[in-house]
């Protein structure tokens, strides 16, 4: 394995990468995150003891930051997993996920394609035919689906949300520098991740700390809408495969073959919860299944996502290791172990308030 630039490694998915890949022998990675609301220091604790991981606190929208880590560390990969990523947020502020998706992406692949130039005008042609720019990306580029189907590399876009209109800008871009450029890149599209060091405005963090605390459980609309869920883990093995195997120029969906309602999900979490920190603990409490509130549907909210990742499984021989009981009660474990953990990164952020309710529902 080589060296790696990692941008966006203090993240959930980011952190968890950074973790994985030094424990399978990478010889150095470089984290470069802004370090935003949900960039977190903490999320790479104790990972800089051996001197094989640096993290650098910078924008990947700065074209001349990322040439100069390019060009002093000389990585073997570029895996970009910075991105705006909260489809609420990307309702009540489409902007930022423009700038650094979209926009972002684009300095990345301007700074790879200028660096790929100076090996190979140094003779090293050799080591510019083996970089790698793996382009982290969502099933929601995909759009909804009805009760059948599932997405696959060939489904087309259909984004239905600024968030996920930006990641599909994204993806054209980085298919667009592969066909004009020949830039070896590499995207991946995965599905609902979930485990350790998720920032609790998703799902499953916001309702395992929002049962704790007593407080409700807020669903959208009937809280029928279908996710394919995959351990954050898992995620991450399949990245590092497609890194050693993936062909330049292809994409791969990466899914948890874990379909659930966000009904079921959140039943699930309250019966772990009732069986680890039983809800009696609260006055008048006997279920945490109690807390379960329907509240206004998110706007443009996609019916169902669902993946089919045969070409994964059949090239590269990945498949996902956790089911989702597994998974989840490990998720549900380290979130009862890591309390401290999220009242400091929630602190004068974010305290689970609701968003994405949109201008026009607002008004």
């Amino acid at each position: 394995m080589n060296t790696l630039l990692v941008t966006g490694g203090a993240g959930f998915i980011g952190s968890n990468f950074v973790r994985l890949a030094l424990a399978r022998g990478a010889p150095q990675v470089i984290t470069l995150d802004k370090l935003t609301y949900a960039g977190n220091p903490e999320n790479l604790q104790g990972l800089d003891a051996d001197g094989r991981h640096q993290l650098v606190q910078g924008d990947i929208c700065d074209r001349a930051l990322v040439t100069s880590l390019l060009f002093r560390y000389r990585p073997g990969a570029l895996v970009n997993f910075a991105a705006e990523s909260h489809v609420d947020r990307s309702i009540d502020g489409p902007a930022t996920f423009i700038q650094t998706n979209v926009v972002g992406t684009f300095e990345l692949l301007e700074a790879t394609r200028a660096y790929l130039g100076h090996l190979r005008a140094e003779g090293h042609a050799d080591k510019a035919e083996a970089f790698r720019f793996l382009h982290v990306s969502t099933d929601e580029v995909f759009g909804s689906l009805g009760s059948e189907g599932a997405f696959h590399e060939l489904t087309r876009y259909a984004p239905n949300s600024p968030y996920a209109a930006s990641k599909a800008g994204a993806d054209h871009l980085v298919r667009a520098y592969h066909e004009t450029y020949r830039l070896p890149t590499l995207t991946t599209n995965c599905s609902n991740n979930y485990g350790p060091y998720q920032f609790p405005e998703k799902l499953i963090p916001l309702m395992i700390l929002n049962a704790l605390d007593g407080k409700p459980l807020p669903l959208y609309g009937d809280g029928l809408n279908v996710r394919d869920w995959l351990y954050v883990e898992d995620h991450c093995d399949a990245i590092l495969r497609v890194l050693e195997a993936g062909r330049p120029g292809e994409t791969y969906v990466i899914g948890g073959n874990n379909e659930q309602t966000n009904l079921a999900v959140v039943r699930k979490l309250c019966d772990l919860l009732d069986e680890l920190a039983p809800a009696s603990r609260h006055p008048g409490l006997s279920s945490y299944r109690e807390l379960i509130t329907f509240v206004t549907d998110r706007p443009g909210h996609d019916r169902r996502y669902a993946i089919d990742a045969t070409k994964i499984r059949r090239e590269l021989g990945w498949t996902p290791t956790h089911s989702f009981p597994v998974g989840l009660r490990a998720t549900v474990r380290w979130y009862l172990d890591n309390r401290s953990w999220c009242d400091r990164i929630t602190s004068g952020v974010y305290r689970r308030e609701r968003l994405g309710l949109g201008s026009e529902v607002n008004s």
